[in-house]
């Protein structure tokens, strides 16, 4: 069975963004049967044991019969591998999941992440005021470039893969502002994405998990 570390606790305002739910998701999806680990903030992330799961101190990470595997871009498509509903059987339909799920990563979380750490952690330094309108126009460029690309299609692809859960989990960051009011065709997209029934089970696990903790 495969084992999930993470974090024991996380703030409140992490805790449904922590991105041990993209595994959690991947492994509800694919029907997979999962086991926990938990690890503190602090100390115990240098811990060598758990540096040799993630070498970053970081979480997730997971171990499968031997095999120990860390980033949530990596873990969702070793666990895509096996489902059919994350990563089609035909090789263009595979290719371009797997495309979009560096885009989510190193094309959109890119712009994304910045926005969120000035607005989140450094709202009040000296120097947020002056950076902050240049990295809001590049995300809003990214966005208007995926809501392009989306269209009229409910999915990135027409129907839901891995680039999806992990483009969805991206854009949630941006929950704590309006900013996808904006674009419209992106928020009924996430949305949808959100309403799955997987989502819903690895949110509810995540968010359980950090209460017990708590």
């Amino acid at each position: 069975m495969i084992t999930l570390t993470t974090y024991a606790w996380v703030p409140d305002f992490a805790a449904p963004l922590m991105r041990a739910l993209r595994v959690r998701w991947a492994l509800e999806e694919a029907g997979l049967p999962y086991e926990v680990r938990t690890i503190a903030l602090g100390p115990e992330q240098s811990s060598a044991e758990h540096l040799a799961r993630q070498p970053f101190g970081q979480a997730p990470a997971i171990e499968d019969d031997g095999l120990t595997l860390f980033e949530s871009g990596a873990i969702a498509l070793y666990v895509a591998e096996r489902s059919e509903t994350l990563l089609p059987s035909d090789p263009a339909g595979r290719a371009r999941a797997i495309g979009w799920v560096f885009a989510a990563l190193n094309s959109v979380e890119i712009a994304v992440q910045p926005l969120a750490e000035i607005d989140l952690f450094h709202a009040e330094a000296d120097w947020a005021a002056a950076r902050r309108p240049q990295v809001e126009a590049f995300l809003r460029r990214r966005l208007g470039q995926l809501q392009a690309a989306l269209g009229e299609r409910p999915y990135l692809e027409g129907r839901f893969t891995v680039g999806d859960l992990m483009m969805a989990d991206v854009l949630r960051i941006l929950g704590y502002t309006d900013m996808l009011a904006d674009f419209p065709k992106l928020a009924a997209y996430l949305r949808r994405c959100e309403a799955r029934p997987a989502f819903q089970r690895a949110l509810a696990a995540q968010l359980d998990g950090f209460k017990a903790a708590a």
